[in-house]
């Protein structure tokens, strides 16, 4: 028994031996190990900027393990860490700093003339859309002279500045003018616009990649769904509802239960879209779940679209354009994880100029024969003013990209 137990004793020294000696080994072997990596002369990173970490690497002797995107998402000196095996099979650790910047200056939505009618109770400055990609709350004002009680023209330059010190520079006119009555006549003219036939644009854009649709609310009415089915309608976005303002009572689309059941009878397509007023990430999920709970029992195969379009009032959510995107990213990931399709439904400006990237589905609003987006789209709503047999009054037209 004693001699076991000795024996044991024995083996487990050995083991502890080896086992030291292996550390001991790998230790010397990581330390005397073969590091060559040279990094970019320009080791800094651009806000909301998705690189992996081999783009700031020029050389290195050996493949790194996970070549991972950087988060970007925070102004600052960063560590970057990573592994590689080097040429000799050895694995091994290296970090270097970087520096994330924002070099990307402020939007003032504005052209070169602005018109205000003759004693107009407002903030000229607070009316003007002026926004940052980074910075919630830009210093936004106006330089020059204007009385918005005295009608006349007056040159001014807005100027605004993000925190990281970038500066957009917009001269423009404002013209303060005594507002005109409108005859009848010149009513009745400006209410005689011309519509566009569901059948011209089905002519004009219908191939073996696409599908032509439209987009709905209780604005089109009683639909006659029969009707629309048999002018060729493939597809159907159907409003579900809102919120009465920002953080208001949610309302149900008074036509939504009526639109869905009967697209859903006559075997159309359908998508949904939401008008939003949320003001944050949980605001945004708030209004996903919403309206996860509305449409549930109903056949939805088509995506569910974020609808925000607060623009006149943006400057009063305090809100940067990355805030605003992370809400639309928030809303839609709900949405996916409940096992549909997500979309952002916006015109072709504000996607240009404010919107951030996103992992989602376009739904363009471009009214136009021939959009020149440049950005991928899946949907394209190109006109407002459509006409259906089937629909009393205008209809949203809209093409699907397979």
């Amino acid at each position: 028994m004693k001699k076991s137990l000795k024996l044991i004793i024995i083996i487990l020294l050995i083991l502890i031996s080896l086992f030291t000696l292996y550390r001991v080994y790998m230790y010397i072997k990581i330390k005397t190990a073969k590091i060559e990596i040279s990094l970019k002369d320009n080791l800094t990173l651009e806000f909301n900027d998705k690189k992996h970490v081999s783009y700031f690497i020029n050389n290195i002797n050996g493949e790194i393990i996970d070549d991972y995107i950087i988060n970007s998402k925070k102004l600052g000196n960063k560590k970057v860490k990573f592994s590689f095996i080097n040429d000799d099979g050895i694995k091994l650790n290296y970090e270097f700093d970087i520096k994330i910047i924002d070099t990307v200056a402020p939007v003032i939505w504005l052209g070169n003339q602005y018109s205000l009618p003759i004693g107009s109770d407002m903030n000229l400055a607070d009316k003007i859309l002026c926004g940052d990609n980074y910075d919630k709350n830009p210093n936004c004002f106006i330089e020059g002279n204007y009385d918005i009680n005295k009608i006349g023209t007056y040159p001014l330059t807005f100027k605004a500045i993000d925190n990281s010190g970038n500066i957009k520079i917009q001269p423009f006119n404002l013209t303060v003018y005594e507002p005109v009555t409108n005859t009848t006549e010149e009513i009745n003219k400006n209410i005689d616009k011309k519509t566009i036939n569901f059948e011209d644009i089905v002519a004009m854009y219908k191939t073996d990649k696409t599908k032509i649709g439209i987009d709905v609310s209780s604005w089109q009415g009683d639909i006659d769904f029969e009707k629309i089915k048999k002018a060729g309608v493939e597809f159907i976005i159907i409003r579900v509802g809102g919120t009465r303002g920002t953080n208001g009572k949610y309302f149900l689309d008074s036509k939504f239960k009526r639109n869905i059941r009967l697209a859903n009878k006559y075997d159309i397509d359908v998508g949904i879209y939401f008008y939003s007023y949320a003001n944050s990430i949980e605001s945004a999920k708030k209004d996903a779940r919403w309206v996860l709970k509305q449409i549930k029992g109903y056949n939805v195969t088509l995506p569910i679209a974020f609808d925000w379009e607060e623009w006149a009032y943006f400057n009063e959510y305090d809100l940067s354009f990355f805030g605003l995107t992370s809400m639309a990213n928030s809303f839609l990931k709900t949405i996916e994880d409940k096992g549909y399709k997500g979309m952002l439904y916006s015109s072709k400006s504000y996607l240009e100029a404010i919107w951030l990237p996103l992992d989602y589905d376009i739904w363009l609003a471009h009214y136009t024969s021939k959009t020149n987006y440049e950005g991928k789209y899946k949907f394209w709503q190109l006109c407002d003013n459509g006409k259906i047999d089937g629909i009393n009054g205008e209809v949203d037209i809209d093409i699907m990209y397979k």
